[in-house]
């Protein structure tokens, strides 16, 4: 999640030292050129000095030898740990291995989940460096989809190094493929991959009204990743001095979906940035707002009401009386929380316009017993009788608020347990006037 604290990156090398590795491509063996190309690079981080960088190194295929037809799928082993400024130490290994094995892509991926010590403020990555495909009969991408989704790593890079352009298409759904065709391009492609590894880009988010235009802000925003549905970063949308969105830094490496706090809220999926290059993310977020108030002077110390979306069951929110608060458009319905309860439906909400839902004015009832007893006050409405209120056994008098209109109050003494000596009182409430309902 986004926070004053950058990250630590770690990156794991993971290299193929398996015996194809030993074949002749352009200027000499593929693991000369390999450690060569790695010694370079890994001189000009140590030159860069980045103090929030640890790196390791996973080999497969170096520690036992194979005869032609046999496998060895567990030859692999994190040989230089997380650590920082172990440049030389991973340099050291590279250049002293010779490739003898074979090619366990899948399972050195299981592996190296026990390679990244726990952490609560990492950036897990992965880089695959091979010249062949999987020979275990194991899956490579669905180890990577795997770890991916616990959270453990992010989209991992992979470099194939002289790769068999029939066998390009089995790496695709491992991670980011860079196909290094010769020097130069797995030069370059190493270069690129440890930029973006490295290195978050900018983006911002439109959210566009009902023109399509992004004047939708002040709204908190929470980016998650879509496979492991960790949470990444939370900001609140901003706009500029220039009156554009504000720009906000995301790590490109991973997958994204987008959750924003509206009432109700939206979302966006599978949201992928281009390392280095600014992204613009629209989605759309037309709003309006909703003003609640009583009529005339109001009692009401702490009135609520439910906002539903139109004809749903579901609560959306719950608002204060007295307060405006922003809706995407369209129509809901309302149940004001007052004695009796007020359903105010097909309320429309307007791009940038307030809507003002008004109550009357409530009245106050002083209900007077004097004795303890079971007290019920009822609406009448349409010669039928809507139950509103259960008075507090052995209080000898309460204050209610009350909407206008109608009412019954039935009461019977607690100690009189024969039903004929029930009580009945009728009376009426007025908008700003106290009534009195003794029920001696």
């Amino acid at each position: 999640m986004a926070g004053a604290q950058p990250p630590l990156t770690r990156i794991l090398f993971l290299f193929d030292a398996s015996q194809s590795m030993l074949g002749e491509w352009q200027t000499g063996k593929k693991i000369d050129i390999a450690q060569r190309i790695m010694s370079k690079t890994l001189d000009s981080l140590q030159r860069a000095g980045s103090k929030n960088l640890e790196l390791a190194l996973r080999l497969y295929g170096h520690q036992k030898q194979i005869s032609p037809g046999q496998q060895d799928c567990d030859d692999t082993r994190l040989e230089v740990p997380f650590s920082k400024n172990n440049y030389e130490q991973i340099k050291t290994v590279l250049k002293n291995i010779y490739p003898k094995g074979t090619t366990p892509i899948a399972r050195s991926l299981m592996r190296s989940s026990n390679d990244f010590p726990p952490c609560d403020n990492c950036r897990n990555i992965i880089i695959l460096i091979t010249d062949g495909v999987e020979a275990c009969d194991e899956d490579p991408c669905a180890a990577s989809h795997e770890l991916q989704q616990k959270g453990i790593i992010l989209k991992p890079f992979v470099i194939g190094v002289g790769l068999d352009p029939n066998f390009i298409k089995t790496f695709e759904c491992v991670g980011n493929y860079y196909d290094a065709t010769n020097e130069t391009s797995f030069n370059i492609a190493l270069g690129v991959v440890i930029s973006h590894a490295l290195n978050s880009t900018t983006a911002q988010v439109n959210l566009l009204d009902i023109y399509g235009k992004a004047t939708e802000t002040n709204v908190n925003m929470t980016f998650y990743d879509m496979f492991s549905g960790k949470m990444r970063y939370n900001y609140i949308h901003t706009m500029n001095a220039r009156g554009v969105p504000d720009t906000v830094v995301i790590d490109p490496l991973g997958v994204y979906r987008l959750n924003v706090h509206t009432i109700p809220p939206v979302e966006k999926d599978s949201i992928t940035l281009t390392p280095g290059k600014h992204t613009i993310i629209a989605t759309e977020t037309p709003q309006g707002m909703l003003n609640l108030k009583v009529m005339g002077r109001s009692d009401y110390k702490n009135l609520q009401c439910i906002v539903r979306k139109k004809g749903e069951a579901a609560t959306l929110n719950v608002q204060d009386f007295n307060t405006t608060v922003k809706y995407l458009i369209g129509k809901y319905d309302l149940e004001v929380l007052s004695l009796p309860r007020i359903y105010i439906n097909d309320v429309e909400i307007k791009q940038s316009h307030t809507t003002t839902v008004e109550i009357p004015q409530p009245g106050i009832a002083s209900v007077i017993t004097e004795g303890r007893g079971l007290g019920t006050i009822f609406l009448v409405k349409d010669n039928k009788l809507e139950l509103i209120y259960n008075l507090r056994e052995g209080l000898p008098r309460e204050t209610l608020l009350l909407q206008p209109g109608k009412y019954k109050l039935v009461f019977r003494p607690k100690y009189s347990p024969q039903a004929i000596f029930t009580r009945e009182k009728d009376f009426t409430i007025e908008p700003g006037s106290t009534t009195v309902v003794n029920i001696n």
